[in-house]
């Protein structure tokens, strides 16, 4: 009969292909039991949505069959990681992820890319809510079509619910359908902390936040108010947009929040009779960035008239047409999204253990009690005795 030392030994060869440690040291077991001949354990992935879960799954399995098990009984479940500092965050305590999804310009889908990363997520089996930043011109309530107005209990703001998805935007709250917002930038900041502070958000695994084009109060206030896990930039393929793009990047460099990487939309159109790719906006925007500026690129979405009319009619591209290729490509992003803030994750964690190791080390030292004196001190008497 294999022993917990065994099988343990054989899973600490499992190695996480993001995060680089083995599963062991991780704490991605749970409920070791062996019974006869019969080992069951949890496996405790570090998302639902991680791009190498059927991988890292498999790995396990044959770890296990390596020691001579046969009588496997593996259950696989996640929970997420914390890519923020939760302790320092009085407004969102519940939130362990925040994603800011940016653009320099406007017109490059930004929106439709939050709308079904969010889904997307929701999909993987995620707590997920989506905030539309874009106070000025929202247009997430429209893109799952949502009319009503959100309800207020005990003071706090109820999101509507869609898809999973749980949706605050400033959308639900014009008069009238062909109302603007005219606002200047202090109430602009206020609009989005009432938002963070007044919403009863729950528990959520990852908080969408669709911010508006550019680097003006929006982002400032977001990336100023709270701990957030990082950036989404989104972009097109063309010069221009790429160009603008980086202006993002550099304005959240200085802020010191984190990249999680990039996003292509409009990447290229596919040929329905030659099966060709046609690039109609040029080509590799998202890639130069990614070299440039060493941000990951996390995949392409390709141009296709079912996103914006899914978009149109209230029903996203990823509720509308799942098996489809625009579908499939945003599913991917999303896993390499989910995979990218588990890695932030695991990089925070690090951090705050070394930061509280140096704490303990300081008051060690202050309050005197540091061994190797101790000993010296020790000898010194035995000498003077002699």
């Amino acid at each position: 009969m294999v022993t917990v030392d065994q099988v343990m030994s054989s899973l600490k060869k499992v190695v996480d292909p993001e995060l680089h440690k083995d599963i062991v040291s991780m704490g991605m077991i749970k409920d070791l039991s062996i019974n006869d001949n019969k080992v069951s354990f949890t496996l405790e992935l570090t998302t639902p949505a991680c791009p190498f879960n059927s991988e890292i799954e498999q790995d396990v399995r044959n770890a296990i069959s390596s020691i001579g098990v046969s009588d496997l009984d593996l259950k696989v479940t996640a929970r997420v990681m914390e890519g923020r500092s939760i302790s320092l965050d009085e407004l969102l305590p519940g939130v362990k992820n925040i994603i800011a999804v940016a653009s320099g310009k406007g017109g490059v889908g930004k929106t439709t890319v939050a709308v079904n990363l969010a889904i997307a997520l929701s999909k993987t089996g995620a707590k997920v809510g989506l905030l539309d930043a874009d106070i000025y011109g929202p247009s997430v309530p429209l893109m799952f079509g949502l009319k009503d107005s959100p309800q207020v209990v005990d003071n706090k703001i109820q999101p509507p619910v869609s898809e999973g998805v749980k949706i605050i935007s400033m959308g639900f709250f014009y008069e009238q359908s062909q109302q603007a917002g005219i606002y200047r930038g202090p109430i602009i900041s206020g609009i989005i902390k009432q938002f963070l502070t007044d919403v009863n958000w729950g528990e959520l695994d990852y908080l969408i936040i669709d911010l508006p084009p550019g680097t003006g109060d929006a982002p400032l206030t977001v990336a100023q108010t709270i701990p957030i896990t990082g950036i989404l930039v989104v972009t097109t393929p063309q010069e221009v947009a790429m160009n603008v793009a980086v202006k993002a990047i550099g304005m959240f460099n200085k802020l010191n929040v984190p990249i999680i990487g990039v996003v292509e939309n409009m990447s290229y159109l596919q040929c329905p009779d030659c099966n060709s790719q046609i690039h109609i906006f040029g080509k590799g925007g998202g890639q130069k960035i990614s070299q440039q500026y060493n941000v990951p690129f996390l995949g392409e979405i390709p141009l296709h008239t079912q996103i914006m009319e899914g978009s149109d009619i209230g029903k996203p591209i990823t509720i509308s047409q799942p098996e489809s290729l625009q579908t499939s490509a945003i599913m991917k992003i999303a896993k390499n999204v989910a995979g990218r803030v588990s890695v932030i994750a695991a990089e925070l964690k690090q951090s705050e253990e070394s930061e509280n190791s140096d704490s303990e080390n300081d008051k060690t030292i202050q309050s005197g009690s540091n061994p190797e004196a101790e000993v010296k001190v020790q000898t010194t008497e035995s000498k003077n005795v002699i």
